[in-house]
């Protein structure tokens, strides 16, 4: 059985290792280009996602609930993460 503690670690952790993912990539290519900033604002979009979805977890009681609310906290990272890549939405953080 796994503890409330190595839940919470294990979210907190999931950031951390998705943020390897393009460091790995800065190091060994020269396709994958991301400066300091960028992994600044992935950081602080994955922990942040990373917090609500622990807080959801811990003070919303039903289950359906809790899997909803995360879906749309993971489809609000998504879109950000998007229009912050490539700007599908034209706004002024996209860099267009």
């Amino acid at each position: 059985m796994i503890t409330q503690k190595q839940k919470t670690v294990t979210i907190y952790a999931l950031p951390l290792v998705l943020l390897c993912i393009p460091l790995l990539g800065n190091l060994l290519s020269k396709e994958v280009n991301w400066s300091a900033s960028d992994f600044l604002i992935a950081g602080a979009l994955l922990f942040t996602t990373a917090f609500l979805i622990n807080m959801v977890r811990n003070k919303i009681k039903k289950q359906s609930q809790k899997v909803l609310i995360c879906i749309f906290i993971l489809l609000a990272l998504a879109l950000i993460w998007v229009e912050l890549a490539v700007g599908i939405f034209g706004s002024p953080f996209a860099g267009n």
